[in-house]
């Protein structure tokens, strides 16, 4: 059996410029030896909010947000047949990850395949955005489908027979581009609508404060407590915006489910005196007023105590979401029942989601 696996890519955090573009994405994870960590795991999310998870220590997957339940109105079985998506799906993995280990004359130890697709919609256009297929293993890129060509690029020579193959499956490859420009999409459309009132609202952060761990430390502006993550936050001098001696740092979100982002200031060029010329912006898109924050010694928070308790909390975070892009699976190559699609052919193991395998009407 063949193996299919995930790029690493620990997507929350990245950056949209649309104000109304929304995503949906899935995550699968297979691994072994990992202390501690279940075998299979799997999330999905909605515009960067967790939607659904499922591991196979509880062998159930279950809604991460109050308005997925509403799911159910209209699909009465849907977290069922999760479930049941979930609990079959799991042999896959091990024979996946020792097909992987042949492939790249490998022996024991800890080794993770994984998987994760998804698409965005913009809901003022009612235009795809984008759509992706993307497979990894051991951290590293394996294979990703082309929407535009219809095809499979493999960064590796591993992946090369895999490829060679599915590049052979046109039909295959048909219908993986028509379920990234419309079934995934519509699935997208019905998650935002049962959860509009919490995807869609708009929240300024809750708190913007310049950070700096010693004298001769970047100044650190923290914007936290802010919805969407569709956000920019950066330095400017003089009105005019920086990139130089300016680093910014990812959107992570927030257990409440907004978001914080930093963007840090170099002072080794700041002269003394210039100071009052330098200014955080913060600027959510959608809203026309802009949070500016002067940068001033006396509002800095340099108490050491103070930035551990911070870096302790964003680090929390960080593992949330390295849990997140770890958390996907690779799913065995099923026959067609009832809606159910196979990705691959027999001798290939496939990698979908629910919706993927019963779509909708």
């Amino acid at each position: 059996m063949e193996i299919l696996v995930f790029l690493t890519l620990l997507v929350v955090g990245l950056h949209s410029a649309a104000a109304v573009t929304h995503s949906l994405k899935y995550f699968y994870t297979g691994s072994s030896q990992v202390p501690n960590f279940p075998e299979y795991v799997s999330v999905g999310m909605v515009d960067e909010a967790q939607i659904s998870y499922c591991d196979s220590n509880t062998n159930r997957n279950e809604p991460k947000q109050d308005w997925m339940s509403r799911v159910t109105a209209d699909d009465p079985h849907y977290w069922e047949r999760n479930t049941q998506i979930c609990v079959g799906n799991q042999p896959s993995f091990k024979a996946n990850i020792e097909t992987a280990k042949q492939r790249f004359n490998q022996t024991g130890d800890v080794h993770i395949v994984q998987m994760m697709y998804g698409c965005e919609w913009d809901d003022e256009t009612d235009k795809v955005v984008d759509g992706y297929e993307r497979y990894g293993y051991d951290g590293e890129d394996f294979i990703t489908f082309d929407l535009k060509t219809e095809t499979w690029i493999a960064p590796k020579q591993q992946a090369f027979l895999t490829k060679n193959k599915w590049d052979n499956n046109k039909a295959y490859n048909e219908q993986t581009k028509n379920y990234y420009t419309q079934i995934c999409i519509d699935w997208l459309k019905k998650y935002v609508n049962y959860g509009k009132s919490s995807l869609m609202r708009t929240e300024l952060p809750s708190r913007v404060s310049l950070l700096q761990k010693t004298p001769s430390s970047p100044v650190s502006c923290h914007a936290t407590g802010f919805h969407p993550q569709r956000a920019t936050l950066f330095w400017r001098k003089d009105g005019e915006e920086l990139h130089e001696d300016v680093e910014n740092g990812d959107i992570l979100p927030n257990q409440d489910g907004s978001f914080q982002m930093s963007a840090d200031l170099k002072l080794s060029s700041v002269k003394p005196e210039d100071w009052g010329r330098y200014e955080c912006v913060f600027q959510l898109s959608g809203v026309k007023d802009n949070i500016i924050t002067k940068l001033d010694k006396a509002v800095i928070r340099s108490n050491e105590k103070t930035d551990m308790t911070i870096i302790i909390a964003v680090a929390v975070v960080v593992v949330a979401l390295i849990v997140i892009a770890v958390v996907g699976f690779m799913v065995y190559k099923k026959k067609k029942d009832g809606e159910a699609k196979a990705l691959n052919n027999s001798s290939d193991s496939g990698s979908e989601q629910s919706e993927r395998l019963n779509p909708q009407p």
